[in-house]
């Protein structure tokens, strides 16, 4: 109790952690002012009747941290902007100056790459928006919706959009932890307690025993985040020291360990995974609309597929999986830890150093993350299909948010752990 004492004494009277966390919820108020100013002419009758149990919207609504549930200026969350960074990052798997850009060019190079990607966010943002309203527009959400009128409501939510990711940075850059994951974690817990107050509203004595039931399974599915997320394989690291004693010259070995986390990628896979599984959903109802038989048959088709439990519960594992291998392969890459570790006169006991310590790590990274992937989309999934067993729809959005909010306050607190002991140092 004293070390959470003594932390939390840290951070409000240290000034600079002080003003990181101030600054955090001023940008948090922020969001959540933009997410209560509406669109102009909804049908808000319409609009509940329509998000009632739909489960494309209240995903989006979890990306769009609540916006979309009033149809508000940010209803679109960071939705486009965290689908051109995986379209960005992807890329540079594919042409080679682009990851050269993005790795070997230094921090300039990195603002360029984040420049390109900010430029992507504008077109899958309109495409987006335009995709959206022509949905709201198709169940009567939106009576009155003229050419200009779409034309306005789509600049709009580009604007909101460009602005909310411009806060989200604006976090990462001046506060504590992921912008992008906070303004997300922001929304859903902004809902948390609508939906408490709804459900004890329509409790019955009869759902006590499911409720003691989804109560312990919550409780397992955090415990497993929080021991995946925390677990970590230590690789010994020995660095050689050169001691001088009596104009003689002798080796001092000074040992240490190099943490290799089990699920090195955290919640961003969930992120993505779930970016991806709304783009074609989105594609799908624009093509509905669409007079080209063919069209329609195709956008039939993907609705159906997604609209499969056992089918979208698949690919959801599938893609979880593919996301925290490459989110790993983007963000750990072995053969710079191991020329700095060569650089500053440090091996691997047993390992020569270069390529052998590089091809070493790569191969230590390839097992445990498997293991971390298939856990985390085994989670994942876990409430897809407990929906499919018990048919409440709820559970879907609730795993996913519960997913995301463990994840990003274990960050969160890591990384406070990290500024608090930078500064007693």
């Amino acid at each position: 109790m004293q070390t959470v004492l003594s932390k939390l004494k840290i951070l409000f009277t240290e000034r600079q952690l002080r003003n990181r966390l101030l600054f955090v919820l001023a940008a948090l108020f922020m969001f959540r002012l933009l997410a209560s100013i509406p669109l102009p002419g909804i049908d808000e009758t319409k609009l509940n009747e329509f998000l009632f149990g739909n489960q494309l919207v209240g995903l989006f609504n979890l990306f769009s941290g609540g916006g979309l549930s009033n149809l508000s200026i940010v209803l679109l969350g960071v939705g486009p902007y965290i689908t051109a960074s995986i379209i960005m990052q992807l890329l540079t798997m594919m042409f080679p100056n682009l990851k050269e850009l993005y790795h070997e060019s230094g921090e300039m190079g990195r603002k360029k790459f984040n420049n390109y990607t900010r430029l992507l966010t504008i077109p899958l943002a309109a495409l987006q928006a335009f995709s959206l309203l022509v949905l709201f527009k198709r169940q009567g959400v939106f009576p009155d919706l003229t050419s200009f009128d779409m034309a306005v409501n789509i600049c709009i939510a580009i604007a909101g959009s460009m602005l909310l990711m411009w806060i989200g940075e604006l976090v990462t850059q001046f506060g504590i932890g992921n912008g992008v994951s906070l303004v997300i974690f922001a929304g859903i817990v902004a809902a948390l307690p609508s939906s408490v107050s709804q459900f004890f509203f329509t409790f019955t004595a009869s759902q006590l025993p499911t409720l003691i039931l989804f109560v312990a399974v919550g409780l397992l599915v955090i415990a497993g985040v929080i021991l995946v997320t925390e677990a970590e394989r230590p690789i010994p690291v020995t660095y050689a020291r050169q001691v001088r004693v009596a104009g003689l010259t002798t080796k001092n070995a000074n040992g240490t360990y190099l943490p290799l986390r089990l699920n090195h990628a955290g919640v961003i896979p969930i992120i993505f995974a779930l970016s991806i599984l709304l783009f074609p959903q989105l594609i799908a109802n624009l093509l509905q609309a669409s007079a080209n038989g063919t069209l329609q048959s195709i956008a039939s088709g993907i609705t159906a597929f997604l609209q499969n439990t056992w089918a979208y519960a698949a690919t959801y594992f599938v893609l979880v999986v593919l996301f925290t291998y490459f989110y790993t392969a983007v963000t750990f890459d072995p053969k710079q830890i191991a020329t700095n570790l060569q650089k500053s006169g440090a091996f691997v006991p047993g390992i020569r150093p270069g390529e052998s310590t590089t091809q070493y790590l790569g191969s230590i990274v390839s097992r445990i993350t498997i293991v971390g992937a298939l856990f985390l989309g085994l989670i994942a999934v876990l409430p897809l299909i407990a929906r499919a067993v018990t048919g409440i729809s709820a559970l879907t959005l609730g795993g996913t948010a519960l997913l995301i909010v463990v994840s990003v306050i274990i960050d969160i607190s890591r990384k406070l752990d990290a500024q608090i002991a930078m500064h007693e140092y």
